[in-house]
């Protein structure tokens, strides 16, 4: 199965992975832009460029966030653009999930707290450890709010993400582990929930944007009748 996984919760990142039923699973072609504010710009070019490796899809992974609005919808919206026009399932992940794979690849009996930026002082943040060699079992989260506050969940665990290294003195981040998200991991967890899935047990696949904050916008309230 060929999937095409993107996300765009921080910068965007773009992989097209050939992943058997059983075996490793292979990168055919990826890209990144980690400029945070061009998601529009860069990840239509980054598709096309992977898509240079083969033009054949099965399915379509995105990362579904947390992250803050604008950037979350250009990746939800492309994935479903694409999925519909090439009439391929969109399968979502958490992003938080991929970071703590990727941890957990290298200290697979640890247990991982990744924090992620949420800009206004805080940061998402979730706690996992490893299910099998290719899923996660998240423990805790996600949630938003200050360091401080995540803090309370990161005793005794590693600490990955850029919200660690902005807030050294609450998260101190575990050295030689990854701060990027690696979208190639989006397909190894998309395959792992598949066969879960077919074997009975529950999943998490929706594409649904995991935003955690309140809209800054709302609609206004009826205007006041004057009397």
């Amino acid at each position: 199965m060929r999937i095409l996984c993107l996300d765009t919760s921080s910068g965007s990142a773009v992989a097209l992975v050939d992943a058997p039923a059983e075996g490793p699973v292979t990168v055919l072609g990826a890209g990144h832009s980690p400029d945070p504010r061009r998601h529009a710009e860069s990840l239509a070019p980054l598709i096309d460029q992977v898509l240079t490796a083969g033009r054949e899809v099965d399915a379509v992974a995105v990362g579904t966030g947390p992250a803050p609005f604008t950037g979350l919808r250009v990746g939800l919206i492309t994935a479903a653009a694409l999925g519909r026009g090439r009439g391929v399932a969109v399968h979502g992940v958490c992003s938080l999930d991929v970071l703590a794979r990727q941890a957990l690849d290298l200290r697979p009996d640890e247990e991982v707290l990744v924090a992620t930026d949420a800009r206004r002082k805080e940061v998402y943040w979730a706690r996992y450890r490893a299910r099998g060699a290719d899923d996660v079992e998240r423990l805790t989260g996600p949630e938003v709010g200050p360091a401080a506050r995540a803090a309370d969940d990161a005793a005794g665990a590693l600490v990955v993400g850029a919200g660690a290294g902005l807030y050294p003195e609450q998260l101190p981040p575990t050295p030689d582990l990854p701060t990027r998200l690696d979208p190639a991991v989006l397909g190894r967890l998309v395959r792992a929930r598949l066969a879960r899935r077919a074997a009975g047990g529950p999943v998490e696949l929706g594409a649904e944007p995991r935003y955690l904050r309140r809209p800054d916008v709302h609609v206004a309230a009826a205007p006041k009748r004057a009397t």
